[in-house]
């Protein structure tokens, strides 16, 4: 059976060099200025059925039974390790918004610019700009965020490429930049 310490270990463990392990990850992760910005849970395949519909669930690509229990557990390791956060955006699919609403840790808003642009890459840099641009707010408001999004977006944003569940601890510095400060493995 594993042990607490062990399974928080393992979920955050850090992929990013210079940095010794867990509990330094989660000390990042409580500093201010750090958000957290997050690939939706485990939705089995690619993309969105050609018919997708953003107001049908039924149309989308969604969370698997391990996708739901992945991202309550996630939120609830979020919350024994003290990261307390202000706000969760998420992206209005679906996979992304019962994620963000199964972490539990703080109240839910859908921001459109965390929607996936997977399907037509035109608007990735107004969508990439408005998710720097609110993140400057946050700063400026000192408040912590959760962003459930999507692999595309965080790429985009970090040129990280995030597994299911996984966060990438990131703060906005100069002219909107984002620097990556450390991952958080799901």
């Amino acid at each position: 059976m594993r042990t607490f310490a062990g399974v928080l270990t393992l979920l955050l463990a850090l992929a990013v060099p210079g940095v010794a392990g867990a509990q330094d990850v989660i000390a990042i992760a409580r500093q201010p200025g750090i958000h957290l910005l997050m690939r939706h849970a485990i939705a089995p395949g690619v993309g969105d059925p050609a018919n997708m519909d953003l107001a049908d669930c039924a149309t989308q690509r969604n969370l698997s039974k391990d996708g739901r229990r992945q991202a309550a557990r996630i939120g609830e390791r979020l919350n024994e390790a003290g990261i307390a956060v202000d706000v969760v955006l998420t992206s209005a699919w679906c996979r992304a918004r019962e994620t963000a609403e199964r972490l539990g840790v703080a109240p839910v808003e859908t921001a459109p610019f965390l929607n996936s642009f997977f399907a037509d890459r035109s608007g990735a840099a107004a969508q990439s700009a408005a998710a720097r641009a609110r993140l400057g707010d946050l700063d400026a408001a000192g408040a912590k965020a959760v962003l459930v999004t999507h692999q595309v977006n965080i790429t985009a944003l970090t040129g990280v490429y995030p597994a299911s569940g996984e966060i990438v601890l990131i703060r906005v510095g100069k002219g909107g930049r984002l620097a990556v400060e450390g991952r958080l493995a799901p």
